[in-house]
């Protein structure tokens, strides 16, 4: 099997899509004290996460990743999507 792109490109792209994934589900499933009931420290913020829980996120974004890397690199193989199907409005292409 030959691989559409370079596989140092493809590992830029899935560190590129891990950080955006990670960024994106950071707030899911994470609760402040208040909703969870605890008690807050003197001097801690309001929305302040009680449950906050690092190595999910990371598991949650690496699949997510992985998901969007391949078809990312799929999409570049095969052209499903091209830069030209992605115009809605102006000019026509010729």
């Amino acid at each position: 099997m030959t691989l559409p792109m370079e596989w140092t490109s493809i590992v830029a792209i899935f560190a590129l899509f891990w950080v955006v994934s990670a960024f994106v589900l950071l707030p899911f499933g994470v609760k402040t004290h208040e909703e969870v009931g605890m008690e807050k420290v003197p001097g801690q913020a309001d929305s302040a996460p009680a449950n906050f829980r690092p190595g999910l996120v990371a598991k949650r974004a690496s699949v997510l990743a992985i998901v969007l890397t391949t078809l990312y690199v799929l999409n570049y193989g095969y052209g499903w999507i091209s830069a030209e199907d992605l115009i809605f409005w102006g000019p026509e292409p010729r």
